[in-house]
C-alpha cells in the first residue's frame, strides 16, 4: 500500500457527505456527524492539499478555509504540530476571532492587497514551515499512523 492510501480509506466514505461549499453552518453541522478521527483526517487532507497547490494564501480564499480549526486539531491528533502552529500563526492574521466565512477572509486578504500590493501574501513564512514539515511523505506517513490507531 502507497503511503497515504490507508487514511484515505478513512477519509473517503465522507467526502461527499461533508461539504465545505455551503457555508459554516452546513459544514459544521456535517463535520459534527463524522468520527473524531475521520474529522482529523479529512481536515488535515483538505487543508494540506489546497495549500500544497497555492499556499495558506490560497487555502483562506477557497472555501476550504472554513474548516481551519479543524485542521488545526488534525494536524495536532496526526502529530504535525509544526503544521498545527504554522496553520495557527496564519489564522492570526484574520484576528483573534478567525472568521469561517470565505467573504470575509477575501475581503481581509483584498484590503491588504489593495493597501501594500507589494506584500499580498502575509503567509510565507508560514507556508515555508508547512512544506518543511510535510516533506518526503512526512504527512502521509503521520496520517497513516494516525488511522491505523
Amino acid at each position: 500500500m502507497k503511503p497515504g492510501q490507508f487514511y484515505w480509506s478513512l477519509v473517503d466514505p465522507i467526502w461527499d457527505a461533508v461539504s465545505i461549499y455551503d457555508g459554516p453552518e452546513v459544514f459544521l453541522e456535517q463535520i459534527g456527524k463524522v468520527t473524531t478521527l475521520q474529522r482529523h483526517l479529512f481536515a488535515a487532507h483538505w487543508c494540506q492539499s489546497e495549500v500544497r497547490s497555492g499556499g495558506f494564501h490560497q487555502f483562506f480564499s477557497n472555501d476550504t478555509g472554513v474548516l481551519a480549526p479543524e485542521a488545526v486539531e488534525g494536524f495536532r491528533a496526526i502529530g504535525l504540530e509544526a503544521c498545527a502552529s504554522a496553520l495557527q500563526r496564519a489564522m492570526a492574521f484574520f484576528g483573534p476571532d478567525y472568521p469561517r466565512k470565505r467573504s470575509l477572509r477575501e475581503d481581509l486578504l483584498d484590503a491588504l492587497e489593495l493597501s501594500d500590493p507589494e506584500n499580498w501574501d502575509p503567509f510565507t513564512e508560514m507556508d515555508d514551515a508547512f512544506f518543511a514539515a510535510i516533506e518526503n511523505g512526512a504527512l502521509e506517513r503521520a496520517a497513516d499512523a494516525y488511522a491505523a490507531g
